[in-house]
């Protein structure tokens, strides 16, 4: 199994050489040649097995270069009982006879993000020593709430690695941004950028094409990797628990034998509604993917008329981890939905990049439209739909949850779909205290930490211990900079 980059599939990696590189030198994103589909009978004798058990299988075809043996200590390791909160490590919760939904925050940072970033430092650290790198990796990541402390958290100590998150000054959560800034370990370090997570996202990928920095930090005994989602070792832990969520639907007769199920994803960087996709494409019985966006809705205007824009106004909203205007992993999708046309990908990356927008031909369009829908939501409607959950089925959500919810409720009234429907949550509701609170009609607050409290006092649902734990612990990191500047932070966490 090799690996391409989108713009430019003649120079092939292996999969450990893709998890190493990151990113492709040529700004494109490394992605399968192509996509191994499951054997006969496969889902059927993936239903007996556990989640880590499914997880060595199914990356397994993906991992060529990998053992068996390597990857089941791998998945024992990221996913046992120290780390996840749940012996099903991702539960499917059932709200109503047709929709389920996929609880990925039971791991240590209460967030979806763990589900991949507890699997990397492993892929990583192995990779490594398969491509004979004697260097340093610094791993660079930009986060709109949740994949900085899971990357954090992930690789904290890990053995020849450094890592250095940015996050959006002001545009994560109070409870977001502590987590953060109180993580532990020797070699991590934490940065807030002036602007919002696009801004950060934009300087960290223009850090990894600075050829100064690459010699520098060269002469210094390091190379620059990343745990965003553009590294395909973030994205394919994810197609794991589509197909293990599956499993478990069939398992409890909540799906019958050859019934597709529907798939609802809040979604900002693509990374996540896009793993979806490769589990449909590997024969998982998926029909539709519905992709839900907050106000900064440029994924559901571009699924619905082909033309991507990102000149538009930016909304800091109470779903902060969809706050993205530049959705990097919508670029694997062009790629696949092109036929794999690295010239016409290219194309579309540099009209982004020089204008702003791209609009994809019209075949394009159909394949996606075939597959796709979409709907969006404010903020006050995210309110109304945490408030009706909690009201009618004594199920708490957070805000990217109930965007979920929202546009499910959408697409079934646009399209008279019933079908099944397994709706993805990808945070735990205590990572957004004040507005879950609100949104139950609590409008007088606590202060600081104390929001954990309150919202466990008026509903009766328990703290995850990982944030309960944030209590009385110090704050090791308040450095703030700008875009034009993150390569003096970079420097300095390695000095």
């Amino acid at each position: 199994m090799y690996y391409v980059s989108t713009r430019d599939k003649s120079v092939q990696y292996t999969a450990a050489q893709a998890i190493v590189q990151g990113l492709s030198p040529d700004g494109g994103l490394l992605t399968p040649a192509r996509i191994p589909r499951l054997a006969s009978g496969a889902l059927e004798m993936l239903q007996g097995m556990t989640y880590q058990q499914r997880a060595v299988a199914i990356m397994g075809l993906y991992l060529e270069d990998f053992s068996v043996e390597e990857l089941s200590r791998f998945a024992d390791a990221a996913y046992g009982p120290d780390k996840f909160d749940t012996p099903t490590v991702a539960p499917v919760r059932t709200v109503d006879e047709t929709t389920h939904c996929l609880e990925l925050w039971h791991g240590p940072t209460c967030a979806f993000k763990d589900m991949a970033l507890q699997m990397l430092p492993h892929l990583l650290t192995a990779s490594l020593e398969k491509t004979g790198e004697r260097k340093t990796a610094c791993i660079l990541v930009a986060t709109s709430g949740d994949t900085g402390k899971g990357a954090l958290e992930g690789f904290k100590d890990v053995a020849r690695t450094k890592i250095l998150v940015f996050y959006p000054k002001d545009g994560v959560s109070a409870i977001q941004e502590l987590q953060m800034n109180t993580q532990e370990g020797g070699n991590v370090g934490v940065c807030s950028v002036a602007g919002n997570f696009d801004d950060a996202q934009t300087g960290v990928k223009r850090l990894f094409s600075d050829e100064g920095l690459r010699e520098r930090l060269n002469g210094q005994g390091y190379f620059l990797s990343s745990a965003n989602s553009i590294n395909w070792g973030r994205v394919l832990p994810q197609i794991v628990y589509y197909i293990s969520a599956y499993c478990d639907l069939r398992k409890a007769e909540r799906l019958m034998p050859g019934e597709t199920m529907n798939v609802c994803v809040p979604t900002g960087n693509f990374g996540n509604i896009l793993a979806a996709y490769y589990a449909k494409q590997m024969g998982l019985p998926i029909g539709r993917l519905i992709c839900a966006s907050n106000s900064n809705n440029v994924l559901t205007d571009f699924l619905k008329t082909g033309v991507y824009d990102r000149n538009r106004a930016f909304y800091n909203t109470i779903s902060p981890s969809m706050d993205i205007l530049i959705s990097s992993n919508l670029e694997r999708l062009l790629y696949a939905m092109t036929g794999e046309d690295d010239a016409m990908v290219r194309g579309y990356m540099t009209q982004l990049a020089q204008t702003g927008r791209y609009e994809v031909s019209g075949s394009v369009r159909e394949k996606i439209s075939a597959t796709f829908a979409s709907a969006c939501c404010d903020d006050a409607r995210t309110k109304r739909v945490i408030a009706a959950l909690w009201e009618n089925s004594s199920y708490l959500v957070d805000p990217h949850t109930a965007v979920a919810f929202d546009a499910l409720a959408d697409y079934r009234q646009a399209s008279g779909d019933k079908a099944v429907t397994l709706v993805v949550s990808t945070a735990s509701p205590f990572k957004f205290c004040d507005s879950v609170l609100s949104a139950i009609g609590i409008h007088q607050q606590a202060a600081g930490i104390a929001l954990l409290d309150q919202l466990s006092s008026e509903t009766g649902v328990t703290i995850p211990a990982p944030l309960a734990a944030l209590r009385g612990k110090q704050v090791r990191f308040s450095r703030s900079t700008t875009q034009e500047h993150m390569a003096d932070e970079v420097l300095s966490l390695l000095d």
